[in-house]
């Protein structure tokens, strides 16, 4: 497999001007050929291929007055540009037709020098090395000073110099890993070792086995710094020197926030991955619950990067990584006998089992459940499973997390259980009894109907009679105001 190692640059004040001109060429010669196409599309052309804009915009565009400066760069930095825009749009119209996974990409648009992340790539074309000092040679710009934080473990194939805001340099280099060097470097796990995991906002994880690992929170903790970094930065008037300071400083509070998150999830992920061979996680709708009221803490603790760790790291390492549905109900569900006990607010934390009196720990019984899902457990529905249980519309209640649902209802005065599914969704037994589960209630008066009302003769079709089997015969009740009574009609006193 290829992965990424990035390093950190120190280039000179004169290699930082030759990087800004680089940067600068490849972000005109991608708008070039954005615009070329966009031109093209609206005169009803066909597209350019990319070896007749490779001539336009790098090979002509080099001996007009306007674009000669693009020949102080390394040609190879332009046609990666173009490559860049080809891939953007191959990845657009993919999208468009359903074959790309993930969300929907939109039409590439053009880069500006203001962008938060400028990045440039050299191939094996390129001609750059690594010498045996340990700076990194680049055509045009010269050797520059890496900070080797650790050893690369293969020739790199090509290695790509990023800026991000807070104005640092970084080398990324593609490595393409060995099998057999990668199962050497962790040691050989227990065969039946496997490990599930319950990742929530008050512990970041919590493990089958009963281990919690708190959350770090490193947002919340820097949110006084950021605060007081934010509120200078404001006060700068608006394309001075002394603004662009206060946004780097900016910036580098964040960079420091998200490198100790990624810090963290790097660490524990390879814990993980070292003592267990079989690791079983839950599918989280990571963008719905931002959508929440703990959209910053949600956004504080990293699931995704956390997961995607995971993903790859028991790839390489040949470790077994599975991620169940999350429609699974993993929180209400008794590990001991399966007895599903239905949905529970968030306060609850603890509950006992009815069935078999055991108590069980929220977290720590949904992680015996995610465990349970990933090796084939029987005692779980809907395992794997990534589309609801049902279409009626089983909607999770008001107190859980990410739910917009139907708001709980009263209970009925005849005794009735009104649901809007089946009794699966309500998460009881089949030997259980449930009145009127198939039936929709009536949003008058909240009950299930009982009888169908009289015939109608406004409505004779089959429809008609459909609509008014389900309809409810009794009309909710209105208050009406009490008048006070007249002076002519009252009684003396």
């Amino acid at each position: 497999m290829q992965l990424r190692y990035a390093f950190r640059l120190y280039p000179e004040p004169d290699q930082r001007s030759a990087l800004a001109r680089a940067f600068g060429c490849a972000r005109v010669v991608f708008n070039d050929a954005v615009a070329a196409r966009r031109a093209a599309r609206a005169a009803g052309e066909p597209y350019p291929t990319s070896k007749v804009l490779s001539a336009w915009l790098i090979t002509w565009a080099k001996q007009c007055p306007e674009r000669s400066w693009l020949d102080e760069v390394s040609a190879v930095v332009l046609q990666q540009a173009l490559r860049d825009a080809d891939d953007a749009y191959g990845n657009f119209f993919a999208s468009l037709k359903g074959e790309r996974m993930g969300p929907r990409m939109g039409e590439p648009s053009f880069r500006s020098r203001k962008d938060a992340r400028q990045a440039i790539r050299f191939t094996a074309n390129a001609r750059w090395k690594i010498t045996g000092s340990g700076k990194l040679v680049l055509p045009k710009i010269g050797p520059v000073k890496v900070k080797w934080s650790r050893s690369v473990p293969a020739v790199p194939s090509s290695v790509t110099v990023i800026k991000d805001a807070a104005g640092r340099y970084f080398a990324s280099f593609v490595i393409d890993t060995d099998p057999v060097a990668d199962a050497a470097c962790l040691p050989h796990a227990d065969p039946d070792s496997s490990v599930g995991i319950d990742l929530g906002l008050t512990h970041f994880a919590v493990l089958d086995d009963g281990t919690k690992i708190d959350s770090p929170g490193f947002l919340r903790r820097a949110e006084k710094k950021l605060k007081k970094a934010q509120r200078e930065l404001s006060r700068k008037q608006k394309g001075s020197k002394n603004r662009e300071k206060a946004r780097v400083k900016v910036a580098r509070a964040h960079a420091a926030v998200a490198d100790a998150r990624k810090e963290f999830c790097h660490q524990l992920s390879t814990r993980i991955i070292r003592e267990n061979q079989t690791v079983v996680v839950e599918n989280l709708s990571v963008a719905g619950l931002a959508r929440t009221r703990v959209a910053k803490s949600v956004h504080d603790a990293g699931w995704s990067m956390f997961v995607n760790m995971l993903r790859y790291k028991a790839e390489r390492y040949g470790r077994t990584f599975v991620q169940i549905g999350r429609y699974v109900p993993t929180s209400q569900t008794c590990s001991a006998c399966g007895r599903r006990d239905g949905p529970k607010p968030l306060h609850v934390r603890e509950w006992t089992c009815p069935v078999c009196d055991t108590l069980h720990d929220r977290d720590i019984n949904a992680a015996k459940n995610i465990k349970a899902a990933g090796q084939g457990g029987s005692s779980l529905r809907s395992t794997g499973k990534t589309t609801p249980p049902s279409t009626i519309g089983a909607a999770a209640r008001c107190e859980e997390t990410g739910s917009h649902g139907i708001p709980h209802r009263k209970p009925c005065p005849g005794g009735a259980q009104h649901s809007v599914g089946t009794a699966r969704i309500l998460g009881l037994q089949p030997e259980e009894h449930v009145k009127s589960t198939t039936a929709t209630w009536c949003p008058r008066c909240r009950r299930v109907p009982s009888a169908p009302t009289r015939r109608s003769a406004a409505s004779s079709t089959s429809a008609g009679r459909a609509a008014r089997s389900t309809r409810c015969s009794r009309r909710r009740p209105t208050r009406r105001r009490r008048r006070p009574p007249s002076p002519a009609t009252s009684s003396p006193a």
